[in-house]
């Protein structure tokens, strides 16, 4: 009976089966994640001093948004005399830098063609605030995307969070225009999961967080240490937590600390902006992944498990999807050509199509959903909005399958993404933070 049963038994059905475990393995942890959220509060945490910072904004041609951003920054509920604000005008064609200092703001204007992206703009930046305001001795720094607008209360917050100890955190990542599109929906939807159902758990459980994009500080003896911002691979976010992680590094969260930013709203600038994600994705992968390995082994006690969860995070899950999908469609194209004749590994390959592309949906609009619900108070927009978008979220997931693909063989480099929607601190909602506090 075992010998016919495992006689029907193809190649194909074992190399679903590998597929299906690698990636139970490797991912099962974030479900537990979730069961982690929803079971214990964030701790709290209360400053005893107040500390200076300086803030970096890179800005490319951002006259539309800039001076939101900086308003927002002069408005807080925390010392204006502890907050510089510091533009790098880079490469800008517009007015972004005479409305940065009619805003308030200190501005660097850079021009160089040759070394593009935000991290050596950054990295600019703290070289010329070092040389012209070393005297100030700033605890830390702050890194913005010119389309943010800040809660009032966020440095307060991450100022608790610095206060505590922490020598890096992001912070919960809302969204100013939710409800422009299903392509704006898609992203806020899973920046929203990301800070709650990834960094809030990890912050619980004690164990580093990841950057993402924009909204964080760094302690001012890292940058110190590295001899400024010295990530420039095309997502330096990630490449900056990796590194820190395997130099002991635990990246803090600060839920309170609310930051609003603008997702695109056409798929060209969304599809120009994933693609640079998943080339850099890519390439953090290939440098850091190899000391990631060794991290889970040799890091101390109580930092290992940080490095399996980033390895997690850079490595190309997707392309488990695509390699999975590739291998049973050959099959298929072989059968149709006549090439194979075996009626079992035909239909295992094309139930493992379905079933792959169906699991992913399905998994997509649970954490979709799960997060809409959690979140519902914090999406700036209609209830039948909101219940639509959660059925638009898989979708837009599933668009990373080509970007996936195309982003192996494709150069990679930055394109700028246009940022048009001004939003007032006034016109946002301090809901979040209250209801954290409640």
């Amino acid at each position: 009976m075992f010998n016919e049963f495992f006689s029907q038994i193809s190649f194909v059905d074992v190399f679903n089966f590998c597929v299906f475990v690698t990636f139970s393995i490797c991912y099962t942890y974030q479900i537990f994640y979730v069961f982690v959220v929803l079971t214990k509060r964030a701790p709290e945490r209360h400053a005893q001093a107040n500390h200076r910072y300086a803030v970096m904004i890179s800005a490319r041609n951002e006259s539309a948004v800039i001076g939101d951003l900086i308003h927002s920054i002069k408005v807080q509920n925390y010392p204006q005399e502890l907050i510089d604000v510091f533009v790098i005008a880079d490469n800008c064609t517009d007015n972004t830098a005479e409305i940065a200092r009619l805003a308030g703001a200190s501005v660097f204007t850079r021009k160089n063609d040759k070394e593009i992206g935000k991290g050596y703009a950054l990295d600019y930046g703290y070289t010329c605030i070092k040389e012209r305001y070393r005297e100030k001795n700033y605890d830390a720094f702050f890194v913005f995307d010119a389309d943010n607008v800040l809660d009032v209360n966020y440095f307060r917050e991450m100022n608790a969070t610095f206060d505590s100890g922490a020598k890096v955190s992001t912070s919960y990542r809302n969204s100013k225009n939710y409800d422009s599109n299903w392509i704006s929906a898609g992203y806020a939807v899973w920046f929203l999961r990301e800070a709650k159902y990834l960094n809030q758990a990890r912050m619980t459980l004690n164990t580093s967080c990841a950057i993402s994009g924009t909204g964080f500080f760094i302690s001012a003896d890292i940058l110190e240490k590295h001899g400024g911002w010295k990530w420039h691979l095309l997502t330096e976010d990630i490449e900056f937590s990796a590194q820190n992680i395997l130099d002991g590094v635990r990246i803090s969260y600060t839920p309170t600390a609310v930051l609003y930013d603008e997702q695109p709203i056409t798929f060209r600038d969304s599809w120009n902006q994933r693609f640079r994600w998943a080339k850099g994705f890519y390439q953090v992968f290939l440098r850091y992944a190899g000391n990631l390995v060794v991290g889970i082994f040799t890091n101390p006690k109580g930092k290992r498990f940080a490095c399996y969860d980033m390895l997690m995070t850079i490595s190309p899950g997707m392309l488990l999807t695509i390699v999975a999908v590739t291998f049973n469609a050959i099959i298929l194209v072989l059968g149709a050509a006549g090439l194979m004749s075996t009626g079992i590994m035909i239909t295992s390959s094309l139930s493992s199509i379905f079933f792959c592309i169906f699991n992913y949906l399905v998994f997509m609009f649970v954490f979709g959903a799960l997060t809409t619900f959690t979140e519902w108070d914090n999406m700036r927009a209609a209830a039948g909005k909101k219940v639509f978008y959660m059925f638009t979220f898989p979708l837009f997931m599933l668009t990373y399958v080509p970007i996936a693909l195309i982003a192996l063989v494709k150069k990679g480099e930055w394109k700028p993404i246009s940022h048009t929607i001004s939003v007032n601190v006034s016109e946002l909602s301090d809901a979040h933070s209250k209801k954290e506090r409640a």
